[in-house]
């Protein structure tokens, strides 16, 4: 637990102080077509090459290169064919002086040749059914893809704390990979608490909002590769958040709590977390939107809490609970995907606090506010599809060159 004189943390204080208090990695095996997303806790090598044999790149024939050195559209070189093959198919016997065999994109090159014609480079004439025409010359391993030219056999193809891609489910699957061992996905209880939230379709009683947070953070985690777990409203009683988060813990790795964090005579979060027996870290960050964010651990497992304004649960989320559910998972890498971009106007932070100012870029790379920067504003939040960082008593200017943060 951080000392008692601590009353607000830095981001930086924050993110470290969360991700050192995470547990390393648990792993399990699965099938690799059920890998996309997951984490990988160990290397994976190839055990073969990649190509696994020299092989055409196109449709054509198997030739060596010295014995068409000349060939052209006005004086073509006549080979004399003496077999075809197709892919997954073998020639048994040699390409000699003067042969060439018939082959299609991925077939093993006969033993002798040393290039590939393409079939547009090619006549041939009915009436001659084993001789073909060569129009054009080839160089050697010309149109071959070459053995191991891709991946050597006992190369890494993915590292500890790689997401698996479809790309790598590829490459994995190339070189007769059948399993991965991957880290375990944790399991996050999502909690909504206020006597003011109702469930989208339900009638609305005056004073009553529809509760939107769980639906945008359920979506949140499963992009980064968590399972959650929606639990029903909460209202603002103490008994009532205790129970809720007692079955919450029970069922689940981490809970998810939007708002109940703050101090208000009606937030009970921190109150019932800590008579469960809970260990509160911290509550406040200083950053804007989301100033009161909790984290905590009950029994090996985690509370973060978030406001209840959209917004600030949103913010919170990407840049405090995100890194750390990535780094449960063993992720080499946590932050947030950046790149570089170009104010189209000022962004202005009177504040004391860093200010995480939700923005929309376009594909020229210009960057605009996305709308008014309040903490209720749902219409600017969809519109966003970046933060930048604006830190306390700023005001950058139109032109300065910015770090785009990606959600």
């Amino acid at each position: 637990m951080l000392p008692s004189h601590i009353t607000m943390l830095t981001y930086e204080e924050a993110l470290a102080h969360v991700l050192a208090a995470l547990p390393p990695a648990k792993p399990e095996k699965v099938p690799v077509a059920e890998a996309a997303g997951r984490f990988l806790t160990e290397a994976v090598s190839s055990p073969l090459d990649l190509p696994p044999f020299d092989n055409s790149a196109m449709d054509g024939y198997a030739v060596r290169a010295a014995d068409i050195a000349t060939a052209s559209a006005e004086k073509p070189v006549v080979l004399r064919r003496v077999g075809q093959i197709g892919a997954g198919e073998v020639f048994a016997g040699n390409v000699g002086m003067q042969t060439c065999v018939r082959l299609f994109t991925g077939t093993p090159l006969p033993a002798g040749a040393d290039a590939v014609v393409m079939q547009e480079d090619t006549r041939t004439d009915e009436a001659r059914p084993d001789e073909v025409q060569i129009l054009d010359r080839a160089r050697p391993w010309e149109n071959v893809r070459l053995r191991g030219e891709d991946v050597k056999a006992g190369t890494v193809v993915a590292t500890p704390g790689t997401r698996l891609s479809a790309g790598h489910l590829n490459l994995l699957a190339a070189v007769g990979t059948a399993s991965v061992r991957v880290a375990k996905r944790p399991c996050v209880a999502l909690l909504a608490t206020g006597n003011e939230l109702r469930a989208p379709g339900k009638p609305l009683a005056p004073g009553q909002i529809y509760e939107s947070n769980r639906a945008m953070l359920a979506a949140l985690l499963a992009e980064c590769g968590a399972e959650a777990r929606v639990f029903p409203l909460v209202p603002d009683s103490l008994n009532r958040t205790c129970n809720a988060l007692k079955r919450a813990f029970a069922e689940c790795d981490a809970v998810v709590t939007t708002g109940g964090a703050s101090v208000g005579q009606l937030d009970f979060v921190k109150a019932a977390f800590v008579e469960l027996g809970g260990s509160q870290e911290f509550w406040k960050v200083a950053i804007k939107p989301g100033k009161p964010f909790v984290f905590g651990t009950l029994a090996g497992k985690f509370l973060f809490g978030l406001p209840g304004n959209p917004v600030s649960a949103y913010v919170t989320f990407l840049l405090l609970v995100r890194p750390a559910l990535l780094r449960w998972q063993g992720a080499a890498e946590t932050g947030l995907p950046a790149h570089p971009g170009t104010l189209a106007e000022p962004l202005v932070n009177r504040g004391d606090r860093r200010h995480f100012v939700r923005v929309r870029v376009d594909a020229a790379g210009n960057v605009h506010s996305a709308g008014t920067q309040a903490s209720h504003m749902l219409h600017s939040l969809a519109a966003a599809n970046g933060l930048v960082d604006v830190p306390p008593e700023t005001t950058l200017a139109a032109g300065t060159n910015v770090r785009v943060l990606r959600p």
